[in-house]
């Protein structure tokens, strides 16, 4: 007769995700996925595969939690300029709830792991393919509106917009000084201006 479960699927994968998040997919082991999840090696396995499954299933599970309500409202969103600075400050503000921040899950997937494994970059990739196109519509909106620049496509300033945000996950990982946080949006901003 086969066990019950008796835990969340959803609340462990949501631990999963913060301790590889926390420590990164080669500094986790197995036996800190077991002692951070609250289940036995053998119900983590069968519920959820080997370390790699489990990571894929987490990273799916951030973008699903985080990613994809930013590229909804980036594709539904009328204040446009709102927009592009609650990316910014959304980072902002996520760094100073951490005593130590973690960064963006899916930037540091990126660099840990997208040039040597493809299934991750593939869910890296499509991330980024998703989030800069809900960018360029946003951006279109605006340069429709004559609130954003038309001198570069909208495109382009997606790119520079999406490529600047990510510079900031990663910087806070090592620097959360608001200084450096206003610098930043506030020049990425200007250069979105007409």
């Amino acid at each position: 007769m086969a066990r019950t479960k008796v835990f969340d699927e959803k609340a462990v994968l949501n631990k999963a995700m913060n301790l590889f998040w926390e420590k990164g997919y080669n500094s986790t082991s197995a036996q800190d996925l077991v002692d951070g999840l609250g289940i036995s090696r053998s119900s983590m396995y069968d519920t959820f595969g080997d370390k790699h499954s489990l990571f894929l299933k987490a990273l799916i599970q951030y973008r699903r939690e985080r990613i994809d309500i930013g590229i909804k409202e980036g594709s539904e969103t009328e204040d446009v300029e709102e927009y592009i600075r609650n990316i910014f400050e959304f980072v902002k503000i996520e760094a100073s709830l951490e005593d130590k921040s973690k960064g963006c899950f899916m930037v540091n997937t990126a660099v840990e792991l997208a040039a040597v494994d493809t299934e991750i970059a593939e869910i890296v990739n499509a991330i980024m393919v998703d989030f800069e196109a809900a960018l360029v519509i946003a951006i279109k909106k605006g340069q429709d509106k004559g609130v954003f620049t038309s001198s570069h496509s909208a495109k382009s300033l997606a790119r520079f917009v999406f490529n600047s945000s990510n510079g900031l996950r990663v910087t806070v990982k090592f620097d959360t000084n608001k200084q450096m946080f206003d610098d930043i949006v506030n020049v990425c901003l200007s250069v979105l201006k007409p």
